[in-house]
């Protein structure tokens, strides 16, 4: 490889006011649609093509600010075969970027920086672009990256680093009609040896021959079109028929691509996708092989949006490990949980767009050691990848927080948790909090804890609050001293919701009135100090009883849930808590 593209600026363009993101060989942009996934990769097609697409509503805007200028810095550095950074290019790259393009960091290390500027000239939008001589710090005490002015005006174009997109609706049967499609591409440039072409011409003129000797229609329909020749008084020439191509030059004329024995035309759009994507694979593997047969290096750059489309969830688990196989260097922006599982902790990217701000999370692997990474990877990332694209994820560690929470939620906002992009996790006990609260700090996803109130619960969830990268104690939500979330509800004046659930629950079992009559006399007779003990040992059947008494009650939800779900509120309506 010997390159990588490690870092991209944005300033002005389209939701981004100024952001920094870093790359691996194999990145993974997730977040929530609108988030600005799209505007990332359009920023490199931008820098890295000669493409010109802007219009005035790629420009950002906000309430009392608008930017007239865009700006897109890029950074590529020297790597080794282990892919870690290195101090000089080797031989090859430096040959391609020459001496004048060839900067330094603030390390001192070697590096190919270019900026982009687009701004209005004359009503329409111009694009230059300068060589970057050293690459300074996003903000520098007061000093901005893009503050910094560059006199070099030198177009970013290289053969040796083509850039390539490949939106979300793309199309096989598109790319077989277009010329200028990858695989457009790849049939015009057939080429043969001498020897073999003569060979396949003389099989397919053999073929052509025994499939109209095979045929009455076939042979009579030439026989007659040979009258041509003597409508046009021209004996010297004849008509052939050609059911197949006669030229090797013309094999890509009307190429058919089966699966299955069944044309494309035949399939979904989940192949068709897919397939177009493996022509994309199968045009770079050609190129690399060119190049190398040339002695040339080739680095492409390749960004994938939304390589899931129309996929089901099993072929969605086997595309990261196809995609990273890709020769060159890949980004790849998904909404799939399972693409975003598969990807290491490293190469996720996530974008989180506030009302007044946008983020750019990573994990930074070289903070955690071994253990903390499987507990992370075993326990978040394998069975909760939804979690990357939530706006707040709400732990707790019982069953019915589990059953209740979610229900509840829309009794105070009026939709239900899904619209609002809150995910309620279960974390499994007490004791396992650390990893979440780690993956949802790395990722700037805003979290909240909903926790039992025993002491030994008490002092350790503190303590994993305290272990944090944050270490905020506000993020907690204690039922009151002494209680579970079960205990809670009893004692603190929802015990006729609870009674209520039970009722209906055992009710149900009766077969006839007689028996719901014994019964009814049989429930009204248990303690209220029982139910507690009742409700614990029966959670799973219990939990969604409950919250449905709890959502249907004219009383308001306890205290201490409308202090978790308006600490959300504060999270997803900033705006509207501030005015207040």
């Amino acid at each position: 490889m010997a390159i990588r593209l490690q870092s991209l600026r944005i300033k002005g363009f389209r939701g981004f006011r100024n952001i920094e993101i870093d790359f691996e060989n194999t990145t993974v942009l997730v977040g929530t649609n609108n988030s600005g996934k799209t505007t990332i990769l359009k920023a490199l097609q931008i820098a890295l093509t000669n493409t010109h697409f802007i219009s005035n509503d790629d420009f950002f805007y906000c309430d009392d600010y608008i930017d007239n200028e865009i700006f897109i810095d890029i950074l590529f550095v020297p790597i080794d075969e282990n892919d870690n950074v290195t101090n000089e290019f080797d031989e090859n790259w430096a040959d391609v970027f020459k001496a004048e393009r060839i900067g330094i960091s603030s390390a001192g290390n070697q590096i190919m920086a270019f900026r982009t500027v687009i701004k209005e000239h004359n009503k329409t939008f111009r694009k230059k672009q300068y060589y970057i001589d050293q690459w300074e710090p996003f903000l520098d005490g007061d000093i901005n990256w893009y503050e910094n002015n560059y006199d070099s005006e030198l177009n970013f174009y290289f053969d040796e680093i083509p850039f390539f997109y490949l939106e979300a609706n793309r199309d096989i049967l598109e790319d077989i009609k277009s010329k200028s499609s990858y695989l457009g591409r790849i049939l015009t440039s057939l080429e043969f040896e001498t020897a073999d072409k003569i060979k396949i011409e003389r099989l397919i003129s053999e073929l052509n021959n025994a499939t109209i000797a095979s045929s009455d229609v076939l042979s009579d329909l030439q026989n007659t079109l040979e009258e041509l020749d003597t409508a046009m008084d021209n004996p010297n020439n004849s008509v052939q028929l050609t059911p197949f191509t006669k030229k090797v030059r013309d094999l890509n004329k009307g190429i058919r691509i089966n699966y299955s024995e069944f044309s494309m035309d035949y399939h979904g759009m989940g192949t068709r996708s897919w397939s177009s994507m493996l022509v994309l694979k199968s045009f770079l593997n050609l190129n690399q092989k060119i190049y190398s047969d040339n002695e040339k290096p080739y680095f492409p750059i390749i960004a994938i949006e939304e390589p899931e489309s129309h996929l089901h969830p099993n072929a969605q688990k086997k595309l990261y490990s196809q995609i990273n196989n890709i020769v060159g260097q890949k980004i790849i922006s998904t909404h799939s949980n399972y693409i975003a599982s598969n990807a290491k902790l490293k190469e996720i990217r996530s974008i989180n767009k506030f009302v007044d701000s946008l983020k750019i999370g990573k994990f930074t692997v070289e903070n955690f050691d071994s253990e903390q990474l499987r507990q992370i990877e075993r326990q978040v990332i394998n069975t909760r990848g939804e979690l990357y694209f939530s706006k707040v994820v709400v732990l707790f560690e019982g069953e019915t927080e589990e059953q209740v929470l979610p229900i509840l939620v829309s009794k105070y906002f009026g939709i239900g948790y899904v619209e609002l992009g809150v995910n309620f996790v279960g974390v499994g006990g007490f004791t396992k909090y650390l990893p979440f609260i780690r993956f949802c700090e790395s990722f700037n996803i805003e979290y909240f804890i909903f926790s039992d109130n025993e002491p030994n619960v008490n002092t350790d969830v503190l303590r994993q609050i305290s272990n944090s990268q944050r270490n905020d104690s506000t993020k907690v939500v204690f039922v009151n001293t002494g209680n579970d979330f079960e205990k809670e509800l009893c004692d603190n004046g929802y015990l006729d919701e609870v009674k209520l659930a039970y009722y209906k629950m055992e009710l149900e079992k009766c077969q006839n009135d007689q028996h719901r009559a014994a019964k009814q006399l049989e429930l009204e007779a248990i303690p209220n100090t029982d139910y507690y003990n009742i409700i614990t040992n029966m959670k799973t059947q219990f939990a969604p009883l409950i919250a449905n008494e709890l959502l249907v009650t004219e009383k308001s939800l306890p205290t201490t849930i409308t202090e978790l779900f308006d600490k959300i509120n504060v999270i997803l309506n900033p705006r509207a808590n501030a005015e207040n």
